[in-house]
């Protein structure tokens, strides 16, 4: 029921089960289930990897601001909210990958808490709240740009 597009609607939805998730998963590590806590936060980066793929090539396809705009150009509230949103998600783009990346690469297989522990706690706390900061910006995007 609203202007955007199939995959803009999905990203908005998959972002909306992706945080619930990713703090659940946390949880998991604070009760010692650190391999359950591996495997959901590598479904979820290939999940949001497959997500933000399509969401891109729907973008380059078919673009945005014409159906945010109905037809005309979109106002500079939407283009203020995009870029708030862009400053998280490309930091998001690059923060995660490179605090799973370290994780797989530092931490035994099985994880078990190591040297690499109090880095990767840091690290991900920031990644945990930039990922948040980009789905909040994102909503208030899709919702600026799509629906009102």
């Amino acid at each position: 029921g609203t202007r955007a597009s199939l995959m803009m609607d999905a990203v908005v939805v998959a972002m909306a089960a992706v945080l619930p998730c990713m703090f659940w998963s946390i949880q998991q590590v604070r009760r010692g289930r650190f391999e359950l806590h591996r495997r959901v936060q590598l479904a979820l980066a290939v999940a949001l990897l497959a997500a933000v793929a399509g969401f891109e090539i729907d973008v380059r396809v078919n673009g945005w601001q014409e159906r945010a705009a109905e037809g005309g150009s979109p106002s500079t509230v939407v283009w203020t909210a995009l870029g708030v949103h862009l400053v998280f998600a490309i930091s998001t783009a690059i923060l995660w990958p490179v605090v799973i990346l370290r994780a797989v690469r530092r931490f035994p297989n099985p994880p078990v808490p190591g040297e690499h522990s109090a880095s990767h706690r840091r690290w991900a706390r920031i990644a945990a709240w930039d990922m948040t900061a980009t789905a909040v910006t994102g909503w208030i995007f899709y919702w600026l740009a799509y629906v009102e």
